[in-house]
């Protein structure tokens, strides 16, 4: 059919720029999501630190970033902190800043609740055995803490790859902008392009995020077990 909205993906590099806009896309998911488990690890612990201040600043962190929501968020990193600093972010930059932030503060509540679920025995035999609060930590806390940390992190790298789609707001180019771009030059020649284009970018979160989901699915039975 000459005017179907499929074939909109065939013409020139259409097919082509949806896959770039979705290396785009995954690029700053894995960056965001390499350094919020690093740095979430750091304020989870710190969120379990004998040191009041240090546990208050943590928490008062935590708050911040859950009641922003990430839109606002990415609007004052790149609008707001260049006015502010003068620093100019570039779209990818402000996105990989905001998400880490919003990444390591829920990645560190993450790693509070499950360093909180170690029951009070591991930590007195620890204790027994002659090992000091360090030691207890690496070889009895954390092992036990990765076991039941792992699948609501994986589930937390999910809702992280969805949520990048907002940086099409800030003007970066990733799949979805690109799917728009698409869609508004050829309007005229294919109206029904909208469909096509937007369940192709939809399939391609799904085939992302899909064996993400598995992978904690299988993580949670495997080590449940």
């Amino acid at each position: 059919m000459q005017d179907s909205g499929i074939n909109v993906l065939w013409e020139g590099r259409n097919a082509l720029r949806i896959l770039e806009g979705l290396a785009v896309t995954l690029g700053v998911s894995a960056v965001s999501v390499a350094l919020s488990l690093v740095l979430g690890v750091g304020v989870g612990l710190a969120m379990r630190s004998r040191l009041a201040p240090l546990r208050w600043l943590m928490r008062a962190y935590l708050e911040f970033v859950r009641i922003m929501p990430q839109i606002v968020l990415l609007f004052l990193a790149y609008f707001g902190l260049t006015r502010l600093t003068g620093v100019n972010l570039d779209g990818i930059t402000a996105s990989v800043l905001v998400f880490t932030l919003w990444g390591a503060a829920e990645m560190g509540d993450l790693v509070r609740g499950a360093l909180i679920s170690i029951p009070r025995h591991q930590y007195e035999s620890a204790e027994a055995l002659g090992l000091d609060a360090r030691q207890a930590m690496r070889f009895v806390i954390l092992p036990q803490t990765v076991r039941r940390l792992a699948p609501p992190a994986v589930n937390l790298v999910t809702r992280m790859v969805k949520t990048t789609s907002l940086v099409v707001l800030i003007g970066v180019v990733e799949v979805l902008k690109v799917g728009q771009q698409i869609i508004d030059a050829n309007r005229f020649e294919y109206p029904t392009a909208a469909l096509w284009v937007y369940g192709v970018v939809f399939v391609a979160y799904f085939l992302v995020c899909w064996p993400i989901s598995l992978l904690s699915r299988h993580l949670e039975k495997t080590w449940q077990n």
